[in-house]
This record gives C-alpha cells, sequence and structure tokens, in this order.
C-alpha cells in the first residue's frame, strides 16, 4: 500500500537553510528561518528560561506523564498574561474559560481547527497571504477554506475584505486571525478596527479562532493583546491559539496552549473534554519540559520580571531595525516606509521570485520565494547592505 504514496516537494525552507549553511560568504544575511536574532545573530536562551531549568534539575523529583492536557499549572500561570488580569478574574468566575497545553503553537492550531470540525464547522475563512502552515493544517483537518486579502497596497490591513466575509458568512463557517504582529506581512488591524471585527463578529455568530504566537513583539505585552481580549470581551464563543515559542525563545521545545472560552461553564467543560479527546488521540500528552520552565517563571516575580525585560529588549531591537529600514524611503524600486508602521518579525516585499533568486545568488540575501524576510535577521551592520542589494535587483 505504501508504494502508492506520491513523492511531496520539499520544504523551501529547510532547503534555505540548507543552501545558506553551504555559502562560505562571510557577509549573507538570513533572513528566511523566523526566529528571533540578536544584534550579534545569535538566538539566545534567555535568562530567565536557564533559571527555571536550574530549579527544574535541582527540584523536579519524576518523569512520570502528564495527562493530555498538560501542565495545568502552566496553563493557569500563563492566562492572566495572555488575557489580562480583569478578563481572566471575570472569564473564570463564570466558568467560561478553560485550556489546555500544546506542542507549540501548531499544536494549538491543529487542536482548535479539530476541535471547531468536531462541532459542525464546515469552513474556516483565512486571511491571505497567511504562515504557511495555516493552510496545511486546515486542509489536513477536511476543512473547507475561503481566503480573503488581509494585506491592502498602501500596507495597511484590508478591513473592507473582512467585513465582507463576516457579513457573507455561513452560520456554520469560522474566521482564523492572526492576534498580533501578523506572519507574513508585518500588517496588523488597529485597535479602532479590532473594535469593529468584535462587534461584526458578535452580531454574525462566526466562531474566531484567534493565533496569537507573537504577543510582546510588537508594541507591548498588553498592547499585542488588545484585540484578541477586545473580541474575547464582545463573542459568547472563541478559541485562542497561544505561542510561547517565541516570547520565551522555546523553539525547539515546542511549548503552546489553546484556550477555549464558552457560554457558560457546562459548554466549556464539554469543549475541553472534546479537547482531550482529540489531544489523546494525536500526541497523546504534551512535552513537559518547556511548559514547566514557563511556569516556574511565573510562579516567580523576580523571574516574570527578567523575562519581561528579556521582551522588551527584543521589540525594542525589532523597532530599531524597521525604523532603520523605513528611513530608506526608497530601495530601488521597494518602497520600505510601511515598514516602521508594521509590527513583529516579519515583512513583506514586492519582490518577484527571479529577484529573490538574484539576491541570493549575487548579494548572499536569502529569503523566501514569496518575498517574506525576517526583519529580526537584519543588524545595525548589514542593513545598508540590504537596502543596497534590494536597489540592485529592483531599481
Amino acid at each position: 500500500m505504501l508504494d502508492k504514496l506520491t513523492q511531496q516537494p520539499p520544504d523551501a525552507l529547510l532547503a534555505l537553510i540548507k543552501l545558506y549553511n553551504a555559502d562560505p560568504r562571510a557577509s549573507k544575511i538570513d533572513l528566511g528561518v523566523g526566529v528571533y536574532r540578536t544584534a550579534d545573530g545569535a538566538t539566545p536562551v534567555f535568562r530567565a528560561i536557564k533559571a527555571a531549568e536550574k530549579r527544574l534539575v535541582d527540584g523536579q523529583d519524576t518523569k512520570a506523564y502528564l495527562g493530555p492536557e498538560g501542565d495545568m499549572g502552566f496553563v493557569n500561570a500563563l492566562m492572566p498574561h495572555v488575557f489580562g488580569d480583569s478578563l481572566t478574574a471575570k472569564l473564570t468566575e463564570a466558568g467560561r474559560i478553560d485550556g489546555m497545553q500544546t506542542p507549540g503553537g501548531t499544536g494549538a492550531v491543529r487542536l482548535a481547527v479539530a476541535l471547531a470540525a468536531k462541532a459542525g464547522v464546515k469552513k474556516i475563512w483565512m486571511g491571505t497571504p497567511s504562515w504557511p502552515n495555516h493552510a496545511q493544517i486546515l486542509a489536513d483537518c477536511g476543512m473547507e477554506v475561503g481566503t480573503f486579502n488581509h494585506a491592502a497596497e498602501n500596507g495597511s490591513a484590508d478591513m473592507a475584505a473582512l467585513r465582507d466575509v463576516i457579513a457573507s458568512a455561513d452560520a456554520n463557517d469560522a474566521v482564523l486571525l492572526h492576534g498580533a504582529c501578523h506572519n507574513p506581512t508585518g500588517v496588523d488591524y488597529t485597535n479602532e478596527e479590532w473594535d469593529e471585527i468584535a462587534g461584526l463578529l458578535k452580531d454574525s455568530g462566526t466562531l474566531p479562532i484567534i493565533d496569537l504566537a507573537y504577543q510582546g513583539l510588537g508594541d507591548g505585552m498588553a498592547e499585542d493583546a488588545y484585540g484578541m481580549r477586545t473580541l474575547v470581551s464582545a463573542v459568547p464563543e472563541a478559541l485562542v491559539a497561544y505561542s510561547c515559542d517565541k516570547n520565551f525563545g522555546l523553539y525547539r521545545d515546542r511549548v503552546g496552549a489553546l484556550y477555549a472560552i464558552g457560554g457558560d461553564a457546562d459548554v466549556v467543560t464539554r469543549i475541553m473534554s472534546n479537547g482531550s479527546s482529540l489531544a489523546r488521540a494525536n500526541w497523546s500528552m504534551p512535552p513537559d519540559h518547556g511548559g514547566a520552565a514557563v511556569r516556574v517563571i511565573l510562579e516567580d516575580e523576580d523571574l516574570t520580571a527578567d523575562w519581561l525585560a528579556e521582551v522588551e529588549d527584543m521589540r525594542q531591537r525589532i523597532g530599531q531595525v524597521r525604523a532603520r529600514l523605513a528611513a530608506n524611503s526608497n530601495a530601488g524600486g521597494v518602497d520600505l516606509t510601511p515598514l516602521g508602521r508594521q509590527k513583529g518579525m516579519f515583512a513583506m516585499l514586492p519582490v518577484s521570485k527571479e529577484q529573490v533568486e538574484q539576491l541570493r545568488k549575487d548579494h548572499g540575501v536569502y529569503m523566501a520565494g514569496s518575498g517574506r524576510i525576517n526583519v529580526a535577521g537584519l543588524t545595525m551592520g548589514n542593513i545598508d547592505a540590504f537596502v543596497a542589494a534590494l536597489a540592485d535587483v529592483t531599481g
């Protein structure tokens, strides 16, 4: 039977990594891999994580299985940072929220889509361009996918397209929204637009699924959660997929959570029973180590303060890179000004695949064929070289 399987294309990003590693040029620039990098080009382990891991090594007395819901100490300690103290207290008191640990934000998105399908959702609307794995997850779950344009030509969000989708959505539809620091465009909805989205979804009954993978890397922890919190406050039910991979630097440890908001405690209990059943059939139980390290941090005021300071450092560096890029208002045929008002690690450049290939061959600049760049791959030392290379291939 297995010989009936067809060959799948190689992952383009993994192929890009191999090409970059094999390039002997000292001046090469990696803008493809979606991990945060310091000004020195490193992706370090957070100080707070190192301290938490030491405590785990010294004090953890078992490696016994977790249940399918994972480390609930981690899930509950994270909740106020995601939803804010007041909204967390309000939802918890009403029994309208619960959560479970997942293998990364990807696992949370996968579980959210599977739950939506089990609840009767037939179609999920997704703004494009989006993180490539969103479409893969929806397809693998057998979900019908509807798309709408996310980013307008002026570098802001295409709010009109989302209005049209919500107005025309069926009763069994859901909409998948990025909570902040949109991947791959960096184009976020404004607070005023989030206010409108919350009202539209409240009136339509369409299920919102929010993927919040970069909280803290845009404007701040509370600021980046504004849209999600506003939406959750307005609608009767929602699913929120959360990743700790970026804002805790836990990429390889795969740390995430799925939070479910329902109309009452009975609904939430049923949601979570289905979530546990689906998780058991997929990964059985999530990995412990990364989630346990986050729990240790969030249960200690000093470690929490140190973690937030590290996130602040990341946010400031990303902002400095964006400001420096935006100051180069025109790099050949590319206007970089919009990058200064966009958020997070990613941006989309209007370049062709041929120009991307030329950047790689002639200048050692490695980026996705779609034009997506990881702005954290740039430093004050290589930005000018990147802008010059971009001008060379697009001018």
